[in-house]
C-alpha cells in the first residue's frame, strides 16, 4: 500500500443528532488528470456550514480505494489530540476513486420537542410511532449516534466499460450504495441508489439530494421502496450530496433509548 500524505482532520466539538448533514467534500470532485486535491469533512448547511472534527480516536475507518482496488488506510495518519483542518490526498489513477469515513458513537440529550422534531425532519416515522406507543413522546430524546460517509473522485474520463468499485458494497452499517456509477451516467438518465441497514436493504427511509453549490434545503427527497431503491434525476454540473438517516430503538442502555446513523454519499462534475 503506497503512503499518502499528511492527513489533516479538524478538532472541533461534535453536535447532537439534530446537527445537520456530514460529508466528505474534495476541493474538485473531477480531476483532468492526477494531482493532490484537499479534502474536508463538513458538516451543516448553508450559513451553518463548517469543518467537521472530533479527537483522533473518534475515526474508526478512513480509507480511500482506488479504481484498480487498491486500499489505502488513512487513520493511522491521525494523531489523536492534534487540531489540523483538511486532508491532502494524490488521486493518480484514472477512473473513479471511493474515499470512506466511519466515526464511533456520541451521545445526545435534546428536549423532547427538538428530538420530536428531528424524528419528524429526517422522517423516522418508526421511531416516532415507538416513542407514541411507549409513553416516551414527552420524554427527551437520548441516543447514541454516529457517521458514515462515501465520496466519488474522478481521475480524467469516465468510461462505462471501466470496472468501478464506486457500486459495490463496503458493509458500512447505514450505506447508500449507487446502482450505477454517476460519472458514467448518461445525461438526463435518473441515477438509482439502493440503502442498506444492517446489511439488509432498508424500505421507507428518507433519502436527500441536495446541491452542494446552494445547500440550504434538499432539491429532491424519496422514500426507499420495499427493495431499498430510490432514484433521482442528478444535473451534470456542479456538487451533490445524498444523504439518509435511521434510527432505532435501545434496550438496557442507560445513556441511550435509540441508536441512531448518518450516512451520505457525495460526488460532483466538472462546471
Amino acid at each position: 500500500m503506497r503512503k499518502l500524505p499528511l492527513l489533516l482532520l479538524a478538532l472541533l466539538g461534535v453536535g447532537s443528532a439534530s446537527a445537520h448533514d456530514l460529508w466528505v467534500q474534495p476541493r474538485t470532485f473531477w480531476l483532468a488528470g492526477g494531482g493532490t486535491v484537499p479534502v474536508s469533512i463538513l458538516v451543516g448547511h448553508g450559513k451553518d456550514r463548517e469543518n467537521w472534527g472530533v479527537r483522533g480516536d473518534r475515526i474508526l475507518l478512513l480509507r480511500s480505494i482506488a479504481p484498480d482496488g487498491r486500499a489505502a488506510d488513512l487513520k493511522p495518519l491521525i494523531r489523536p489530540g492534534s487540531a489540523l483542518p483538511a486532508i491532502a490526498l494524490p488521486f493518480a489513477q484514472p477512473g473513479t476513486h471511493l474515499l470512506v469515513m466511519q466515526s464511533s458513537n456520541a451521545s445526545s440529550d435534546l428536549p423532547a420537542a427538538r428530538f420530536n422534531d428531528f424524528l419528524k425532519e429526517e422522517g423516522l416515522t418508526p421511531a416516532i410511532v415507538h416513542r407514541q406507543r411507549t409513553g416516551a413522546a414527552a420524554r427527551p430524546g437520548r441516543e447514541l449516534y454516529s457517521r458514515r460517509a462515501k465520496a466519488l473522485v474522478q481521475v480524467g474520463n469516465a468510461d462505462p466499460r471501466a470496472k468501478s468499485f464506486a457500486t459495490n458494497r463496503l458493509g458500512l452499517t447505514l450505506e447508500i450504495v449507487p446502482e450505477r456509477n454517476p460519472y458514467t451516467l448518461p445525461a438526463g438518465e435518473r441515477l438509482p441508489v439502493r440503502v442498506f441497514y444492517e446489511g439488509r436493504p432498508l424500505p421507507g427511509a428518507l433519502v436527500k439530494l441536495t446541491n452542494l453549490d446552494a445547500d440550504a434545503k434538499p432539491i429532491a427527497m424519496q422514500r426507499t421502496d420495499p427493495s431499498g431503491r430510490a432514484r433521482f434525476t442528478v444535473p451534470r454540473q456542479g456538487k451533490w450530496l445524498i444523504n439518509v438517516v435511521w434510527t432505532k430503538p435501545m434496550a438496557g442502555n442507560p445513556r441511550a433509548d435509540f441508536q441512531t446513523t448518518f450516512s451520505s454519499l457525495s460526488f460532483g462534475y466538472p462546471g
